[in-house]
């Protein structure tokens, strides 16, 4: 069959085992007790996450209230890169200890946006993020969405996205061609802003690895540090913290519920596959956000979320999702049904297949809000 690979693509396929050395599937393991922490433990060795320092100190830009929610516009620092803006949401004259959700954005192919693309705080978001909500979203923020139904909601822009992108004039004028930022906001420079952020994706995966570190070992550290951040606040019940997003959202969730153990709830939108799929057949459809070097030998991609037993996880598939493949989607489905059955915990596992596109719409939404009320609101 024609593969990414073409001749090499059946040795490439059977360079890592079946079930991989750490999958909880392999016979070997005969506990969650013996085998998560040894599982664990090399996932995080793989990320080579670099120091994104403690719980951030931040700063409130702005408070408003719209849309019947409470809204603070937050800013901090980490110890690189441009400061991170955030939002927080939660229903105006809340009381008490609230669930609390990390809501992580989509990659879209749009950096120059971060938080914006989930949530809504004016009558008047950018036009493009109109466009972005109505065709990825059914018109809708779900970040805000969730906040209405009783969420604490933090989203943070994350590297390279919104405020911690990179900028033009930090950057040599070799890979530039010509991009320029005068007018950031309009839609003519941001679709020029955008189209060279994706030619630089390779530039920057190279330039990490050559750091000694992984983009998921990045990304991972800064939603870490949004989760600590979130569980400082005085109205989150630090015991029922969940996370949330779709595409490179999804990606971000799956990574973070495999390396923190406080996520006790998960929904993964439109981003669940097998590493064969991306070896075979859909690489060419990925950001670069995706691969760790190493890793397939030891954990197929599903079972990263199954890291966090017992946690909650759900996980949203369009059969006509043109990133992934049917029967590879069907075997990650496979793979965690039985990471979780074997662990004693299938109720804590549901897998669901949607109609239509790449997509985490109104109905899917409905479906992730009701699975995280039921293990967060319990």
């Amino acid at each position: 069959m024609p593969n990414m690979l073409g001749a090499y693509g059946d040795w490439a396929a059977h360079l890592a085992p079946d079930p991989p050395r750490l999958s909880y599937r392999n016979p070997a393991w005969k506990s969650v007790a013996e085998w998560q922490p040894r599982a664990r433990q090399r996932f995080r060795e793989a990320l080579l996450q670099p120091d994104t320092g403690a719980t951030p100190v931040a700063t409130v830009q702005h408070h408003q209230e719209f849309d019947g929610l409470s809204i603070e516009h937050l800013q901090w620092s980490l110890p690189f890169g441009p400061p991170t803006e955030a939002l927080l949401l939660k229903p105006l004259n809340a009381t008490g200890k609230l669930p609390g959700v990390v809501a992580l954005h989509d990659h879209g192919g749009n950096k120059y946006f971060g938080y914006r693309k989930v949530t809504r705080s004016s009558k008047d978001p950018h036009p493009l993020m109109l466009r972005h909500q109505e065709q990825y979203y059914g018109g809708l923020a779900w970040a805000n969405e969730l906040a209405r139904r009783g969420y604490v909601v933090l989203v943070h822009d994350v590297f390279t996205f919104g405020s911690r992108r990179m900028r033009a004039a930090d950057l040599p004028a070799s890979i530039l061609g010509g991009l320029v930022e005068a007018d950031p906001e309009s839609d003519a420079e941001i679709e020029r802003y955008n189209h060279f952020a994706g030619n630089h994706e390779h530039i920057i995966a190279k330039s990490l690895f050559s750091a000694g570190t992984t983009w998921p070992g990045v990304f991972t550290g800064e939603d870490q540090r949004a989760v600590d951040y979130l569980c400082s606040r005085p109205e989150v019940d630090t015991a029922r913290i969940g996370c949330c997003g779709l595409s490179g959202g999804g990606l971000r969730t799956v990574f973070l519920t495999g390396i923190d153990p406080r996520i006790k709830c998960a929904c993964c939108a439109g981003m669940m596959t097998t590493w064969r799929d991306y070896l075979l057949n859909k690489s060419f459809t990925h950001t670069w956000m995706v691969y760790v070097p190493g890793l397939p030998r030891d954990l197929d991609y599903p079972e990263i979320l199954g890291l966090n037993l017992p946690s909650a996880v759900m996980v949203l598939n369009n059969h006509e999702d043109g990133l992934f493949t049917v029967p590879e989607m069907e075997r990650a489905d496979r793979i965690l049904t039985d990471v979780y059955r074997r662990a004693g915990h299938a109720d804590r596992y549901r897998a669901k297949f949607y109609p239509g596109p790449h997509k985490f719409d109104r109905a899917m939404q409905a479906d992730a809000f009701q699975w995280m009320d039921r293990w967060l609101k319990a």
